[in-house]
């Protein structure tokens, strides 16, 4: 058995290792261990993430909580490293650029336990961006890099990473995505909300640069009064955005919007469920680019840069920056001219989870098989 430790520390993981837990147990080849570090962590939400993807009850939760990077990132580290000297696993699964992916990779990497990094090779080149900071660095030291696109493998074989340890695998984001996009259509949300299909834009905000900033935000807002002007926006509060707009003063200004339907957040399956049915997305959220790409909605990314261009050159997303005037336009540019379906982008397919188990079979068989001396064979 190939004895590893899958690690979320953040909602966005939980799609993301979701189809990887179900490829493990479908093999018959591992014992796996889920860990959620806690990083991320509300008691209904997690619930309900778990409950609807089908993912087990994590064997360990770390209970980090909030906190800044130093101090998430240490906690983090030190309560790991006990779980790992416990489990002794030939594996450490790391997914995605949130804390938790660089503390407990630089954990098992100390403790010569290898790491594999799903959704290796992705970069903004903004060194800025703590995510950034994390990708570069889990990338350095993992034994495995699993690509999901062709940036990936560009920017990796520019880093000088040794060519044996990329693989590219496709995009278990997608994997999740395809796999629940039925079930999601049962979902009541639409009826709940007393919205029509196709006559409303959803907005996503969470990033620093978008929340933290009382000007970054404002522009944002008055970007959102000429939109709503011409369709209902959905807007499910993020916490962390929640707790910005009281410490900033927001409240009222979007109290003010009556076409600014803020909400609680939502499970997966109500929230594909909106986003499927929307005429425009508005997010700085990676993983909705790669997600409006394969279901053909309009997207623009309210960022300067985005880590997943992919999704841009084949799919339905659109730069829109972050500033009041850049907005506007790329919003009248997608109503001007929107996108068409975007095309699904290699191997993003629902297969990816697969392929990472096969790999991880052969890998770690590989390295069980004997060593030949010269002139010996087996």
């Amino acid at each position: 058995m190939i004895k590893v430790l899958s690690v979320c520390g953040a909602r966005p993981n939980f799609m993301k290792i979701a189809p990887v837990v179900d490829a493990f147990e479908r093999t018959g080849r591992f014992e796996n261990t889920i860990v959620h570090t806690g990083q991320h962590y509300d008691e209904n939400m997690s619930r309900l993430f778990f409950d609807e993807l089908g993912i087990p009850k994590p064997d360990v939760n770390l209970e980090i909580g909030s906190g800044s990077h130093a101090s998430q990132t240490a906690g983090i580290m030190k309560q790991f490293e006990p779980l790992c000297l416990e489990r002794r696993p030939d594996w450490v699964i790391v997914v995605g650029d949130v804390n938790s992916t660089i503390a407990c990779s630089l954990v098992a990497v100390k403790l010569g336990i290898k790491v594999a990094h799903i959704e290796s090779g992705l970069r903004s080149f903004d060194r800025t961006m703590p995510e950034e900071i994390n990708r570069v660095l889990t990338d350095a030291i993992s034994d495995a890099l699993f690509v999901t696109e062709q940036s990936g493998l560009d920017n990796l074989r520019r880093e000088g990473v040794a060519e044996e340890k990329v693989h590219f695998v496709g995009n278990v984001m997608i994997d999740t995505l395809l796999r629940h996009r039925a079930r999601a259509r049962d979902s009541r949300i639409l009826t709940e909300l007393s919205l029509q299909p196709k006559s409303y834009a959803v907005l996503t905000l969470h990033r620093p640069s978008n929340v933290d900033s009382a000007v970054a935000f404002a522009g944002i807002l008055d970007a959102l009064d000429v939109i709503t002007a011409d369709l209902p926006v959905v807007f499910p509060l993020h916490p962390r955005t929640r707790s910005n707009i009281r410490r900033i003063g927001l409240e009222d200004r979007i109290r003010d919007n009556k076409r600014l339907m803020v909400v609680d957040p939502l499970g997966y399956l109500d929230f594909t469920r909106l986003m499927d049915n929307s005429a425009l997305v508005l997010t700085d959220s990676g993983g909705m680019q790669e997600e409006t790409t394969i279901l053909g909605v309009p997207c623009m990314t309210l960022r300067e840069n985005t880590v997943r261009p992919v999704t841009i050159t084949q799919g339905t997303n659109r730069l829109a920056g972050c500033s009041k005037e850049h907005i506007i336009a790329a919003y009248r540019a997608v109503c001007e001219n929107p996108p068409p379906p975007g095309l699904a982008p290699d191997l993003w397919d629902g297969k990816a989870a697969d392929r990472i188990a096969a790999c991880l079979i052969d890998l770690q068989d590989r390295q069980l098989q004997p060593v030949c001396s010269i002139g010996e064979s087996v």
